[in-house]
């Protein structure tokens, strides 16, 4: 098996540029680079027949209703039920987490005021490791570090994405008002005070699901993990 790691960084260009660059790149993920050739597409109509469009482009989102199976979601209903934390290799990927209600005043923003046939990129500043994630969001909780079990990774998985949201801010006057501190902090309550929403989920489909995206790898890993 060959693993090989990519390192996403997206600095803003114009609009034709970036996305360009991104199609012609080693972005070998599918959904990623269809995204890219409808993004060609819209601004292609735009060009040719003067359609109204903006296009905005963010990092990994976080926030309150963000489903289970994602990592922050996934991580806080676990270590509430003090349940084993899976987390991918050594937990070395890094995320540029950008908070819900930031990411939807962005787009608001674009809406209002963007100009046309542009592209915006939208982070949020906080670059972590999915370790460093388990870890803030274990001490909040006041919850062990034993918790986290590492299991064997996705092969091909990313080690980097981040994004540079240097042309929103100097164009639109947009910034990010969460950081990362404050954003967990927020989002974990959120989590504490509407069980009802996220353990309806934890069920049915989502128990298979669970199931084979970390209990099989951990038995390939042979970590003992904890099932669903």
């Amino acid at each position: 098996f060959f693993f090989f790691f990519f390192f996403f960084f997206f600095k803003q260009k114009t609009a034709y540029e970036m996305l360009r660059s991104l199609v012609g790149s080693e972005m070998c993920i599918r959904d990623r680079v269809n995204a890219e050739y409808m993004g060609m597409f819209v601004l292609a109509y735009h060009r040719t027949y003067k359609i109204p469009v903006t296009i905005s482009r963010c990092s990994n989102n976080y926030g309150p209703y963000h489903f289970p199976e994602k990592l922050i979601p996934l991580i806080i209903s676990r270590a509430l039920d003090n349940k084993d934390l899976p987390v991918y290799g050594k937990g070395e990927n890094v995320r540029d987490w950008l908070h819900v209600r930031d990411h939807c005043t962005a787009i608001d923003l674009i809406l209002k005021k963007g100009e046309e046939g542009e592209v915006y990129n939208v982070g949020g500043h906080n670059e972590r490791t999915n370790l460093e994630v388990v870890k803030t969001i274990l001490k909040t909780l006041d919850k062990p570090e034993s918790l986290i079990k590492f299991v064997t990774d996705r092969p091909g998985h990313d080690l980097r994405y981040a994004i540079d949201p240097t042309k929103i801010e100097n164009t639109l006057g947009w910034e990010a008002q969460y950081n990362f501190e404050t954003g967990i902090k927020q989002t974990i309550g959120w989590y504490l005070d509407n069980k009802t929403w996220w353990e309806n989920i934890l069920t049915g489909e989502y128990k298979e699901y669970y199931k084979k995206m970390y209990d099989e790898r951990c038995l390939y890993g042979k970590n003992t993990c904890n099932r669903f």
